[in-house]
């Protein structure tokens, strides 16, 4: 026998070992597949990561290309400036993240610490303009206007201002070539953010954290092609950060540059001859209200007949968009977006939209031919039309007997429009239509390229509206549930009355709706834009052209990369001879007509000269709004003043003096040498070895007749009555911001009061025709300036 004790195994004991001896074996097994995964398998990929951690990147930003008018001149492009920036990541390693060195550097710039504090903030949703709205890994521009002292400051005391740094730098610069600013056209840049870098990581133009990118305008339009695309310096270095040399680099390709169709010489002419009308209204009383007109507001637009291309686009209020550059001063974004500044950043000749009086006639006239009226009968053009026990009236009460569908045209008469309108809803059914209704006035309207965008190359444009039937039940649809319970209530002040009339039928076209709309009244909406093209196609003989500003594209060695080809959308749908009648009652509204006395002494035998004016009363106090337009064979100019008189009164001088700087018109004759346009240009401007556009030298002979055409007015104001017998019946210039914009806090946004809900969820910015629920009581917005409500 022995000592040693027997030892054995039990099952239990057994199945542990085995447990653990599975467990170190999976163990190994994962290890080494890990290793031969990351040694083998991806052993390249992470070798070329791990020499990237020993390769530091420079971005050198693209120089952008410039925008030109149609003779070559810059109205967009670089110059190089003392740019002084802030690392934010620099400044946030020191103790009292950079306050200190920030204080020191807003004295040295001269700048208030608020200042240079408020530029460096990162934006959210909480924090106001001005602010940092790009990638916060990005160096923040504080000025592009440090002088080489200031400069070389920041350079020798670099251990006072670490994060801080002074450079040369290609900036944005507008330089406004005879003093045509051109700002809501050419839009403004902004830096990237980290969401739009991301977001583009997978396209073919990817963003880097140092870009700028259009915000609104050309800028935004043609941001892919101005931009260019930035280059990468690669420094290999050491541990230490010390370079030991260059690894491989991708260059910077500068943008291409934009030609557009504008001529900056006419630019100026517009842009000056609109505010000159608006300060001749504002100084001049209204009768009306007593008091001096309000011209707040206003857009003028020039477009080539045959092609639809703008040649001059002005909106006033406007701005100088070199405020954007290196970054806007909180004074300049309050002046911008205060509450007195009156949305100088939207575009009201795209984004501006109200009712256009008289000058939708035309519009009107051929929907009637459409429907079977003879252009060239006679129709009672009486000094009031009485339907339901409403009255409608002839502005001033005029009658002018038996007439045709031209001289409505000739002397703006409404009641002969008010008659076809009432015949056509009656044959239509009256308020309980027949099933599938002509309506031919609302198909003409519609044909005229009214209601829907015309497609031009700037962002945000606005549709306008023709209020036909089906815009009327959507209407009512979005609204019937606020209608009716009002009406439910016991109120009974006039929103309240309205509101139960139309919880039930508020969907039925109802005949003054008709009337209204014969006249370009009531729901109606266009924009300066769309009228342009209606009075462009009547001009070219019918063709609807979409209109554009960007002309062609150029490489900066000089080659056209593309070239934009005018774009037919539409015919006008009546024939040529209708055309015919329309030119010939026009072009009578200017030597005989509701525009004669501002265009007494025009060389009609020379350049033949239409027009149509138009008239639009306000709601409420509001006063009436100014809309003329006009054109030749060859162009097309349509103005349109807010609250500024009658459509010739406070419009046709300016008007005038645009066209007399077009065609050189000095003293009664045409002077070539003068003229600014005698016809439309046909070629791109010249491009010289270099591939530099060269800029066509400016004409003093010509700068000289433009002078002269303003010093010619006449100055006379708005408040004349002897523009005929216009005086229709709506709203003013109402604005639109669009959908969709990219930019800071507050910029390019027109909020409106008490807008009324639509079927897609988006807003009524007009007033509309009916008090909305959120209407304080007593005062229905544009029912008590509707004559068929209240007779006038």
């Amino acid at each position: 026998m022995t000592n040693i004790p027997e030892t054995g195994r039990t099952s239990r004991i057994t199945i542990r070992l085995v447990v653990i001896q599975i467990l170190v074996f999976s163990l190994l097994l994962t290890l080494g597949g890990r290793l031969w995964y990351l040694q083998i398998r991806q052993g390249d990929e992470f070798a070329a990561e791990a020499a990237g951690n020993h390769v530091q990147q420079v971005v050198q930003p693209a120089v952008r290309g410039s925008i030109v008018d149609a003779r070559g001149v810059p109205i967009a492009d670089n110059e190089t400036r003392l740019v002084v920036s802030v690392d934010r990541t620099e400044l946030s390693k020191l103790p009292d993240d950079g306050a200190d060195v920030l204080g020191h550097l807003a004295e040295l710039l001269e700048l208030s610490e608020e200042e240079v504090a408020n530029r460096v903030r990162l934006c959210d949703a909480e924090t106001p303009q001005p602010c940092w709205n790009g990638s916060p890994y990005q160096p923040i521009p504080i000025t592009d206007e440090a002088t080489t002292e200031q400069t070389l400051q920041i350079r020798e005391r670099s251990e006072e201002f670490p994060g801080i740094s002074a450079e040369p730098t290609a900036v944005r610069r507008y330089p406004a070539p005879a003093d045509s600013r051109s700002a809501q056209v050419l839009g403004y840049l902004s830096p990237v953010t980290d969401e739009e870098v991301a977001d583009s990581e997978d396209t073919d133009s990817p963003l880097l954290r140092s870009d700028q990118i259009g915000r609104s305008g050309l800028e935004r339009t043609y941001d892919s092609y101005l931009r260019g695309e930035s280059g990468v310096t690669r420094y290999e270095v050491d541990k230490f950060g010390r370079v030991l040399g260059e690894a491989e680099n991708d260059p910077a390709l500068a943008g291409a540059n934009v030609v557009t169709s504008l001529d900056t010489r006419l630019q100026a002419v517009v842009e000056r001859e609109l505010l000159g009308a608006m300060e001749r209204a504002q100084n001049t009383h209204d009768d009306i209200t007593g008091r001096d007109y309000e011209a707040d507001s206003g857009a003028a637009v020039v477009l080539e007949n045959a092609t639809g291309r703008v040649v001059a686009m002005a909106s006033a209020p406007d701005y100088d968009p070199n405020v954007w550059v290196g970054g806007i001063s909180s004074d300049e974004y309050a002046r911008l977006t205060g509450e007195d500044a009156n949305d100088p950043l939207i575009n009201r000749a795209i984004q501006g939209q109200g009712p256009p009086g008289s000058t939708f006639k035309v519009v009107t006239s051929a929907g009637a031919v459409n429907a079977g009226y003879d252009f060239h009968d006679q129709y009672n053009c009486s000094s009031s039309y009485d339907i339901g026990g409403q009255t409608f009236r002839n502005f001033e009460t005029t009658s002018y007997g038996m007439i045709n569908l031209g001289q409505a045209i000739e002397v703006s008469c409404n009641t002969v429009f008010y008659g076809i309108a009432h015949r056509e809803w009656q044959r239509e059914g009256g308020n309980n239509p027949v099933d599938d209704p002509s309506d031919h006035l609302f198909e003409a309207a519609h044909g005229f390229g009214l209601g829907t965008q015309t497609g031009i190359d700037l962002p945000n444009e606005v549709p306008g509206r023709i209020p036909d039937r089906q815009w009327k039940y959507d209407y009512w649809e979005a609204n019937q549930e606020n209608w009716c319970e009002i009406a439910e209530s016991d109120r009974d002040d006039y929103p309240a009355r309205i509101a139960r009339e139309n919880c039930t039928e508020g969907m039925k076209m109802r005949a003054g709706d008709m009337l209204n709309f014969s006249i370009g009244q009531g729901d109606v909406l266009v924009t300066p834009l769309q009228l342009a093209t209606v009075y462009a196609a009547l001009g070219n003989g019918g063709t609807l052209y979409q209109p554009s500003v960007g002309r062609a594209v150029v490489a900066p060695d000089g080659q056209v990369i593309e070239e934009f080809e005018p774009q037919v959308t539409g015919e006008l749908p009546v024939d040529d001879e209708t055309i015919g009648d329309l030119r010939d009652a026009t072009e009578r509204v200017i030597t005989s007509g509701s525009a004669a006395w501002k265009f007494g002494g025009w060389p009609q035998n020379e350049i033949t000269l239409r027009a149509k004016t138009g008239t639009a009363e306000g709601a409420g106090d509001q006063q009436t709004s100014s809309w003329l337009a006009t054109y030749t064979d060859d162009f097309t100019v349509v103005m349109t003043i807010s609250q500024a008189g009658t459509g010739s009164g406070a419009s046709g001088d300016a008007v005038r003096s645009i066209w007399e700087s077009i065609y050189g018109v000095q003293g009664g004759g045409v002077n070539e040498d003068a003229a600014l346009l005698p016809e439309p240009i046909a070629e791109l401007p010249e491009i010289d070895e270099t591939g530099a556009i060269v800029p066509a030298p400016l004409d003093d002979e010509a700068e000289d007749g433009a002078d002269g055409a303003e010093d010619g007015s006449d100055g006379s104001d708005g408040s004349d009555g002897s523009e005929g017998s216009e005086g229709d019946v709506g709203d003013g210039l109402e604005l639109d911001p669009g959908t969709g914009q990219e930019q800071p806090d507050g910029a390019e946004q027109f909020v409106p009061n008490a807008a009324a809900a639509l079927p897609d969820g988006s807003q009524v910015l007009h007033r509309p025709p009916f008090p909305e629920p959120a209407q304080p009581p007593g005062e229905p917005p544009g029912r008590e300036n509707q004559p068929w409500r209240e007779g006038e």
